[in-house]
């Protein structure tokens, strides 16, 4: 089983390398393109490309990082790293969209003409440079790559929009719409940072995982025939998708060592469908006094 999940995490990282250098060497491509073609639109799409590369970098790093095995200093290993990327690249990200509105709102008023021909072409490289890094990244499982699939799908969103915007201006002339798409695609990228932001800071908070219904389970546990009560019950997580649980369980006070094997075994099969890494059950006697009271 241990070997499995490691090549399965060294999946991930080689993922998230190709993904990165792809997108790093895009965005550079199109910074100068965006000054070049005078387009906001662009310039906002560089921008959240910037975010990705330095999301995707920092994704790759740290997933290498986390993977290291416990320490003395870091008793749960390194896991939580991956989330301490999350939490960077979403500060990240808030900041740049800032700074885009600022440069876009003022051009609401006099709109610039960009050179729509150039931004059809760069769009069409965006949708497929970011559709190979989407592909690349599919079906991942851990919240990083989660993530960052989302990002680089919706840079793909974010170019289809900039394509539809730059046809329209080969055409006719609107100026204004390149601005009010960097704005649109802007103001896509804080929504989506925030409430992944929110999410992450749950977990940093040690949260019960929002999927998770912990009065529920305490209800089951309490139901069992054995079980007088339960209490010290925790449930938090390590990285998005490795849990962790805690509780202290009261039996009668003259439960044998049988009854008390059976009540591990039918709390374990209680809280098998959530990915635990760890479980601690504590089995105390009703006439003990609790160590933690």
């Amino acid at each position: 089983m241990g070997h499995h999940h490691h090549h399965h995490i060294d999946s991930t990282t080689g993922k998230i390398k190709t993904a990165f250098f792809l997108n790093f060497f895009f965005t550079i491509i199109e910074l100068i393109g965006g000054l070049l073609t005078n387009s906001m639109a662009i310039l906002s799409d560089a921008l959240h490309d910037l975010g990705d590369s330095l999301s995707l970098g920092l994704a790759w790093f740290l997933q290498k990082f986390s993977r290291k095995e416990q320490s003395d200093h870091f008793s749960f290993g390194y896991r939580r790293f991956s989330l301490l990327a999350a939490l960077i690249n979403s500060v990240v990200l808030i900041v740049g969209s800032i700074f885009i509105l600022t440069e876009a709102v003022p051009r609401l008023l006099n709109p610039e003409q960009p050179n729509a021909g150039g931004m059809i072409a760069l769009s069409i490289l965006g949708i497929l440079v970011n559709g190979a890094a989407v592909f690349r990244l599919k079906g991942g499982d851990s919240m990083n790559q989660k993530v960052m699939t989302w990002h680089l799908l919706e840079d793909v969103l974010g170019w289809v929009a900039v394509l539809g915007v730059s046809i329209v201006m080969l055409f006719f002339d609107v100026p204004i719409l390149d601005p009010i798409a960097s704005i649109g695609i802007t103001l896509f990228i804080l929504y989506n940072v925030v409430k992944n932001l929110i999410q992450t800071m749950r977990l940093f908070l040690e949260g019960v995982p929002s999927e998770v219904d912990l009065e529920g389970l305490s209800r089951k546990i309490n139901d069992l025939t054995d079980v007088q009560s339960t209490h010290h019950t925790h449930l938090w997580s390590m990285d998005g998708e490795n849990h962790a649980f805690s509780t202290h369980i009261v039996v009668r006070a003259e439960a044998t060592k049988e009854e008390i094997c059976k009540v591990k075994e039918e709390v374990k099969e209680i809280l098998h469908p959530i990915s635990l890494e760890h479980i601690t059950l504590e089995i105390e006697y009703e006439d003990e006094p609790c160590s933690l009271q």
